[in-house]
């Protein structure tokens, strides 16, 4: 089994040239602002980021009009329970007032025995 053999200095700037030329052509390979394919994309987005905004508003739209529904609803149902309230009280005075002439029937006729 050999022994490990260090790099010299020529071998690390020579690999560290080669790592920068590297880096440089992939910076080149990159398609620049006026690339039709990267105007495409940008494109493209910008028509996704448009379609996410036109249903955003239509589900807005949306929520208010169920929120508006459901306080036409809870209005609706406030009025039928104050109407039924009100119906009930009416019914409650009619029966305390019938019980009443029955008790004093009760006691004039009581009254006309003695």
């Amino acid at each position: 089994m050999s022994g490990f053999k260090e790099k010299s200095f020529s071998d690390r700037l020579k690999s560290a040239e080669e790592a920068k030329k590297k880096a440089l052509a992939k910076f080149k390979a990159k398609p620049g602002p006026d690339d039709p394919e990267v105007v495409a994309r940008q494109a493209n987005r910008a028509a996704i980021q448009a379609a996410r905004e036109v249903r955003n508003a239509e589900r807005e739209v949306a929520r208010q009009a169920e929120l508006a529904r459901q306080a036409v609803e809870a209005e609706k149902r406030a009025a039928e329970k104050v109407l039924r309230d009100a119906e009930e009280a009416a019914k409650k005075v009619a029966l305390e007032a019938e019980q009443k002439a029955a008790r004093d029937a009760r006691y004039a006729a009581r009254k006309a025995r003695k």
